[in-house]
């Protein structure tokens, strides 16, 4: 019994349950989006005939910011067969995931059923993203790589910046002032390459950042207009004219 008593306590706290306003409960749990880092967080709002449970629509969020897509087909054929074994349900004019109960001995199954259908959702509208905006760096990456070979410059892919962060270029061309190419397959890489603009400004370090995205929608058209005030320049990416452009800001 103690063994299993220690099991309750240790699986308990990796819980966290906080009371906000209204009475309403958020549970923060040990459960992640894949990928992010980010723990899955379900809230239960006390209603006049039960319980409402959902996860404030912060997984089709974190999938957007990912440069996922809630509006598929993969998306729809998920959502009508989640109705077929759980009691969680996908809004998708509302984005958001929810549950409903009267019976308070069912939240805690239903804490569970909600963050598990957070992580497919996440998972089923980023996949095929993922192989997308792979084909998009690939091109990308043969692009530049040929840009730098005319231009007879070195060159480097996957480049550790020489600044604090940590933080990667998908392309570096070692010019006068270096050219830091950022491959903004999602909004969230985009806001990186304006974090590495900020910290050149800041430490006075020599380089202009590039930023390419796919398209302005790809991004978010407010993300793409915002971007170009916080980088050297944010282009939408164009074979043709990527080379001349290259070729401006190296010399």
């Amino acid at each position: 019994m103690e063994l299993v008593d220690n099991l309750k306590s240790m699986i308990c706290s990796l819980f966290e349950v906080h009371t906000e306003r209204n009475g309403m409960q958020r549970i923060v749990t040990p459960l992640e989006y894949p990928g992010s880092g980010d723990r899955i967080v379900v809230r239960i709002r006390p209603l006049k005939n039960g319980f409402q449970l959902d996860e404030n629509g912060e997984a089709a969020l974190y999938a957007s910011m990912a440069g996922g897509d809630t509006d598929t087909d993969g998306i729809d054929r998920w959502s009508t067969e989640l109705g077929t074994y759980s009691p969680a349900r996908f809004d998708a004019e509302e984005q958001i995931i929810s549950a409903f109960t009267s019976n308070q001995r069912l939240i805690a199954p239903y804490i569970f059923r909600i963050a598990e259908a957070a992580q497919q959702l996440f998972a089923i509208s980023t996949s095929r993203t993922e192989r997308h905006s792979s084909d998009f760096k690939d091109r990308v990456k043969k692009v530049v790589a040929d840009a730098a070979i005319k231009l007879q410059l070195p060159y480097e892919a996957d480049y550790l910046l020489p600044i604090a962060g940590g933080l990667i270029a998908d392309h570096y061309i070692n010019a006068k002032t270096p050219l830091i190419i950022v491959t903004a397959t999602s909004a969230t890489r985009l806001l990186e390459a304006e974090l590495i603009h900020m910290q050149y400004q800041v430490e006075d370090t020599g380089g202009f950042v590039l930023a390419i995205a796919e398209s302005q929608a790809s991004v978010g058209k407010k993300q793409f207009e915002r971007a170009n005030y916080y980088t050297g320049k944010t282009v939408s990416f164009s074979p043709h004219d990527l080379v001349p452009l290259i070729k401006s800001l190296v010399h």
